[in-house]
């Protein structure tokens, strides 16, 4: 059944206004995979905060003017699938990386993140991405390891000079 025009904008200002507010979006093939299957992905994606998107080409292109996923459009042949990182910025990579790992049949296109197109070898290099925790608990490490490497520093020279008059101590005492 052929969608109308007035459908068809819908879709695309929707898509539109999710590309606008993503951080990242990762494009995969899904030909071959079940129903069922893509029924739990879009489950662990809603619960990983990751949009995901089956939408036709030509609205796609449409929908990415504007946007920093300009770029994929020359990656959008064949049926696609998108996933678009809303929060964290790796999300959709390690969504679509363990989804391709359980199904042989879905094959991971392209990524997108900052307006430049990678290519699916690069899906585990922002998969590995901290998520906005892991990164502000790096940062704050980092920031720590000064003041902490100081109190220690500062702590051992009280030691020091208990354990030198420790000694002398005992020296007295043995003679």
């Amino acid at each position: 059944m052929p969608i109308g025009l007035k459908e068809k904008q819908a879709i695309v200002a929707e898509v539109n206004e999710t590309a606008q507010a993503a951080l990242s979006a990762v494009m995969a093939d899904y030909r071959g995979v079940s129903v069922d299957a893509m029924t739990r992905l879009r489950r662990s994606a809603r619960e990983s905060g990751v949009q995901v998107r089956v939408i036709r080409n030509t609205l796609a292109k449409r929908a990415f003017e504007g946007t920093d996923f300009e770029c994929m459009n020359e990656a959008l042949t064949g049926p696609c699938v998108m996933a678009f990182a809303l929060e964290d910025p790796g999300a959709s990579a390690r969504l679509f990386k363990d989804f391709a790992k359980e199904q042989e049949a879905f094959e991971i296109k392209a990524l997108s993140v900052g307006g430049k197109l990678l290519p699916a070898e690069q899906i585990d290099a922002l998969a590995k991405l901290p998520t906005r925790d892991e990164a502000l608990a790096l940062l704050m490490a980092v920031m720590q390891a000064p003041v902490t490497k100081l109190v220690r520093t500062m702590n051992d020279i009280p030691g020091r000079v208990t354990r030198v008059v420790a000694a002398v101590r005992d020296q007295k005492q043995a003679a």
